[in-house]
């Protein structure tokens, strides 16, 4: 750990505080810095939208995989059959989809929606697809993780004193099945501020993301302030983790769900 890890952070933010001299001047100019901020409240947003699509749409998922038994091993696969594939791989075919010629184009044609292709490659919506797409086991697992460990007789117990299945899923699946959530919500917001590959594949030219301007800076060799762009990401990244050890059971659901 030390070698692979703790030394390259560390030579990192050496880098960012010695660039041309020892000083604090690529950090205190960040408050000032427009396409920074702008930047910055971008990947945070595209973060939030992202991690509650997957949310409402992994929370069904994890639900039938925790409790469907005939079902849950196909469920599993399907779940997992995304991480045999290449994120690469995973956003070429996104590429395909949402061209002005794709499938979803040509679907939306076919039956009257538009009467052109309309823009949707290379915008913040389809980064947000296909981010969705590539980040929803890592909501499903701990959620479904979470439910299996709730005991079927709280449910059992809560519809013998009456309650309807909605009242019983509201009162008392969902609370019991937070930690899970929080845990699901964290990994994907973590994944999803550092992510690359996706953004620059399917986002636009105007939506650019941290680690995207982070590599824009690396190639114009602006290594000080790439390095400051990165400590900020990394710093982001460990508060929302720090954060998270401090919800009730969202802790050891994570140290849980990280081993």
């Amino acid at each position: 750990m030390a070698v692979v890890y703790a030394i390259p952070v560390i030579a990192m933010l050496m880098r960012s505080l010695n660039d041309p001299a020892w000083s604090l001047n690529h950090y205190a100019a960040l408050p000032l810095d427009f396409v920074f901020l702008k930047v910055f409240w971008l990947t945070l947003k595209t973060s939030f939208v992202v991690t509650l699509a997957t949310l409402i749409l992994g929370y069904p998922v994890a639900l039938a995989l925790s409790r469907g038994r005939s079902t849950a091993p196909l469920i599993m696969i399907v779940v997992l059959l995304p991480f045999w594939t290449s994120i690469l791989v995973r956003s070429y075919a996104w590429m395909v989809l949402l061209g002005r010629n794709g499938l979803i184009n040509d679907f939306l044609m076919h039956v009257g929606l538009v009467d052109r292709p309309i823009q949707l490659l290379n915008t913040t919506l389809a980064t947000e697809i296909a981010m969705t797409h590539i980040l929803l086991p890592y909501m499903i697992l701990p959620i479904a993780n979470a439910l299996r460990q709730i005991d079927p007789m709280l449910a059992r117990a809560a519809s013998g004193l009456g309650a309807k299945p909605w009242a019983t899923f509201r009162q008392v699946t969902l609370p019991l099945s937070m930690p899970g959530v929080g845990v699901g919500a964290l990994l994907v917001f973590v994944l999803a501020l550092g992510f690359y590959i996706t953004p620059a594949m399917v986002g636009g030219s105007r939506d650019i993301t941290l680690s995207m301007l982070i590599a824009q800076q690396v190639e114009q060799l602006n290594w000080g302030y790439a390095a400051t762009l990165s400590s900020v990401l990394l710093a982001t990244a460990l508060l929302l983790i720090a954060f998270a050890q401090l919800l009730p059971g969202v802790g050891n659901a994570f140290r849980m769900n990280m081993r």
